[in-house]
């Protein structure tokens, strides 16, 4: 079924940029701005309140019951775990290790995938994360692949936690970073990797604006030769 408003989807490792990029995208464009990354970090702490690790033998199985029970929303910047505002546990470097690893198990990524699935039924979505142009809409309008150096994603990287009050320094951001990496491209369940027909933005000299100036030119451009198409 054809989607009354496109779905844009923005694929890239930690640090590249996606959320910042994601959201002032949706916010130009008026559609919702979905931060799947963020769904997964809330995964991994309703398991962690649960008292479920991802080194259980029996992890699936103990995870069902948080699965078929969790509740996400977004509030503005705010994301809502089960009705608790849980934005500030999220960017915890521990809480981002658990997600990463949580989300290699098949029940929390056929979960997620629902999830996300359902919030973009109708289009006008920009949806940022991992997989989103390759498992979640393979068949979206737009997909983008944002990457930058490694080294410039660790710099940004602990800028942000820095100003939210993490205790963590650049080096280990970085190490984290690089084992982030391995991990996300190397699971067997939808790994890490650009769509065969994403556009790929590297964004390690560009500034947030002429990042999504880039992508605004970009879906115009596609937008105005369909139109050209359609009155030829």
């Amino acid at each position: 079924m054809k989607r009354a408003r496109p779905i844009i989807a923005i694929d890239g490792p930690v640090g590249a940029g996606k959320s910042v990029v994601a959201r002032e995208l949706a916010r130009e464009l008026r559609y919702s701005y979905l931060n799947t990354g963020a769904m997964y970090r809330a995964v991994a702490i309703a398991a962690r309140e649960a008292g479920v690790s991802p080194d259980d033998q029996d992890v699936e199985e103990r995870l069902k019951p948080v699965l078929a029970a969790i509740k996400i929303k977004f509030d503005g910047e705010n994301i809502l775990l089960n009705g608790q505002d849980v934005s500030a546990a999220v960017v915890e470097p521990e809480i981002g290790d658990l997600a990463s690893r949580f989300s290699a198990l098949g029940a929390v990524r056929a979960r997620m995938r629902d999830l996300q699935r359902a919030a973009g039924a109708d289009g006008g979505e920009v949806m940022e994360g991992r997989d989103i142009g390759t498992a979640i809409f393979p068949d979206a309008e737009f997909k983008f692949f944002l990457e930058a150096d490694v080294k410039v994603r660790a710099s940004r990287r602990y800028d942000e936690l820095k100003k939210k009050g993490a205790s963590i320094n650049e080096r280990e951001v970085l190490d984290q970073l690089i084992e982030r990496d391995r991990r996300d491209s190397g699971r067997e369940l939808a790994p890490l990797k650009r769509a065969d027909d994403a556009i790929v933005i590297d964004s390690t000299k560009l500034s947030i604006n002429a990042v999504v100036a880039a992508m605004k030119a970009k879906i115009n451009a596609r937008i105005n030769s369909a139109k050209d198409l359609k009155r030829a």
